[in-house]
C-alpha cells in the first residue's frame, strides 16, 4: 500500500509536486509559492495549454525550475459542488501522473483536513498493484513511488481523518488481492483460510466444511461443488462493534473458478471465471474494512466457496437437489450455479443471526451485463427503503447501482414440473429470474441483490481504479453502514 503522510504546508525542495486547482482559481498559498520559485514557469505551462482547472484534467510541467522533477495540476471542476468522491478522483488522478516518480507531495493547503484525507484515499486506491507473480518484469515498467506527502494546514487533523480511510482502503486491497489470485492457488480452502487473517483484525471466524454443511442440509451448495476435488467451505465472520443490536448481515456467491460444470462454458475467456468469487471477495474486503476503522456496527458477512468442475461425479442437467429451506430444486443447467450457493447461505443466515437486513453480492449472470454495461451493479430488492440507501451510498462512492424489477409475472419461468422450481428461466430477462429464484429463500427480512458481473473486473484504468480486480461493493457496502446503521 502507498505509504501516505502528512505534513505542514512547506513548498517542496525537490520531487514532484502536485497541485489541486479548482475551476477559476487564482494562484494562492503553495500554488503561488511554486510559481515564483520557477520563475513563472507553472502560470506559462497553463496558459499554454489553456488549462482551467476543470474536472478531471491535468497539466504537467516537466523540470520547471530548482530541483522539482515535475509540477502536475489537476483540475478539481466547480469547487462549490466538492464531494469526498471528487476529491478522491483528483488523488488517483494525481497518483497516475506522477507514477514514475519516487518523491511527490500534494498542496493540499487550500483544502480542510478531512478533505486532504479523501484525496489520500484516492490516491492509495490508484496506486493499487497486483505483480506477485511478474519475475521478469523491465525496472522501467515498474511504478516507483512509494510514498506520498499531503501538504495541509492542519496535518494532525488530516492524519486522524485519514486513519478510518486507510483502513476501507486496506479492506478494498484485500478484496482486489483475492480476486486477482489464480484459481490453481485460490481454491475453497485457501480462501477460506486467508479469511483467517481478519482474526488478527478482531473478527470472528468460523469455516464450515463439507462434513459440517452436509450434516446441516446443504444440498443445494454442496451440488455445486460435487464435481471437484477440491472440497468447499462456508465461512462466518463477525463484527462485533454495535453492542446488543441485531447485525447487518452480507452474503457473497464465492465460486473461485467456475467451467459451467457439465453445461460447460466456451473455452474463450474461461481464464475470467477466476472472479466469479468476487461476491465474496468483495464481503470479505468489508468485514476487513469494518473491523479496520472500528465501526460501531454488529455485522455479519457469510460466504460460500466452491469450485464449479466437471467430472465423473459432478452435478448433471435434471438432477433434483434438496436445499437448506428445505425447497427442491431441479437443476436444468449447471452453469447457473451462484444462485445455489446462495440459497443455502442465505437461509443460513437469516436462521442464524436473525439480522436486521440482507445484501448479497454476485457475479451472478451474464444477463446483467447485457442490460447495464460495466457502468452500474443491478440492484433487486424487496424493500424500498433499504434500496434507496443503497443507491445513494452507490452514489456517494462511484460505485452506482440501477434498480431492476422483481415481480411474481417472472415466476412462471422457473416453474419446475418435478421440483419446487428449476433453477434457470430461460433467456428473457434472465438477471430477473435469477434474482426470483433467490428471493425464494428470502422471508420477511428486507433483503438487497446486487448482480455485480458486469463490475467486478476492469479492462481499464478508472480514477480511483486501476485495471484489473475492482473490488466493487466494498465502499459502497461501508458507506451504507456508516450513513445509516452505526450506533
Amino acid at each position: 500500500m502507498l505509504e501516505i503522510g502528512f505534513a505542514k504546508s512547506t513548498l517542496p525542495r525537490s520531487g514532484a509536486l502536485i497541485l489541486l486547482v479548482g475551476e477559476g482559481d487564482k494562484p494562492a498559498g503553495l500554488w503561488a509559492e511554486a510559481d515564483a520559485a520557477t520563475n513563472g514557469a507553472i502560470a506559462r505551462a497553463f496558459s499554454a495549454a489553456e488549462f482551467k482547472g476543470g474536472k478531471g484534467k491535468t497539466c504537467t510541467v516537466l523540470a520547471p525550475g530548482g530541483d522539482l522533477t515535475r509540477v502536475v495540476a489537476v483540475g478539481l471542476g466547480k469547487t462549490v459542488d466538492l464531494t469526498p468522491l471528487n476529491l478522491q478522483e483528483a488523488g488517483g488522478h494525481a497518483v497516475a501522473a506522477i507514477a514514475r516518480e519516487t518523491t511527490a507531495a500534494i498542496a493540499a493547503d487550500s483544502l480542510q483536513p478531512a478533505q486532504a484525507a479523501e484525496v489520500a484515499l484516492g490516491a492509495a486506491l490508484r496506486a493499487y498493484r497486483f505483480d506477485r507473480y511478474r519475475t521478469k518484469e523491465k525496472a522501467e515498467d515498474k511504478p516507483r513511488l512509494s510514498a506520498l506527502t499531503l501538504m495541509n494546514a492542519d496535518p494532525a487533523a488530516a492524519q486522524s481523518a485519514w486513519q478510518p480511510l486507510s483502513g476501507v482502503a486496506k479492506g478494498v486491497f484485500f478484496t482486489r488481492d483475492l480476486v486477482s489470485e489464480p484459481p490453481n492457488v485460490l481454491n475453497p480452502a485457501e480462501m477460506a483460510d486467508r479469511c483467517r487473517a481478519l482474526t488478527e483484525q478482531g473478527v470472528e471466524v468460523e469455516i464450515l466444511g463439507p462434513k459440517a454443511m452436509h450434516e446441516l442440509g446443504f444440498g443445494a451448495l454442496l451440488g455445486v461443488a460435487q464435481g471437484s476435488v477440491n472440497e468447499p467451505r462456508m465461512v462466518v465472520m463477525k463484527w462485533n462493534g454495535g453492542g446488543t443490536t441485531k447485525p447487518v448481515a452480507f452474503i457473497g456467491k464465492g465460486v473461485t473458478f467456475d467451467t459451467g460444470g457439465i453445461s460447460i462454458k466456451p473455452a474463450g475467456g474461461m481464464e475470467d471465471m477466476k472472479w466469479d468469487m468476487a461476491g465474496a471477495g468483495a464481503v470479505v474486503g468489508l468485514m476487513s474494512a469494518l473491523a479496520g476503522r472500528k465501526a460501531k456496527v454488529n455485522a455479519v458477512g457469510l460466504v460460500g466457496l466452491v469450485e464449479n468442475m466437471p467430472s465423473g461425479s459432478a452435478q448433471r442437467p435434471g438432477d433434483v437437489v434438496k436445499s437448506f429451506s428445505g425447497q427442491t430444486i431441479e437443476v436444468i443447467n449447471t452453469d447457473a450455479e451462484g444462485r445455489l450457493v446462495l440459497a443455502d447461505v442465505i437461509w443460513y443466515c437469516q436462521q442464524k443471526f436473525d439480522p436486521q437486513f440482507m445484501v448479497d453480492l454476485a457475479t451472478l449472470t451474464g444477463a446483467i451485463i447485457i442490460s447495464l454495461g460495466h457502468e452500474h451493479a443491478g440492484l433487486f430488492s424487496n424493500d424500498d427503503a433499504l434500496s434507496d440507501k443503497l443507491i445513494a451510498a452507490g452514489k456517494d462512492t462511484g460505485e452506482k447501482l440501477w434498480r431492476m424489477p422483481l415481480d411474481e409475472a417472472y415466476d412462471k419461468q422457473i416453474k419446475s414440473e418435478i421440483a419446487d422450481m428449476k433453477n434457470v428461466g430461460g433467456r428473457p430477462g434472465g438477471s430477473i429470474t435469477a434474482a426470483q429464484f433467490i428471493k425464494r429463500f428470502v422471508n420477511d427480512k428486507p433483503w438487497a441483490h446486487l448482480d455485480i458481473a458486469g463490475m467486478a473486473w476492469s479492462t481499464k484504468d478508472a480514477a480511483v481504479t486501476p485495471k484489473g480486480a475492482t473490488a466493487f461493493g466494498v465502499r459502497l457496502l461501508d458507506r451504507l453502514v456508516a450513513a445509516h446503521y452505526e450506533g
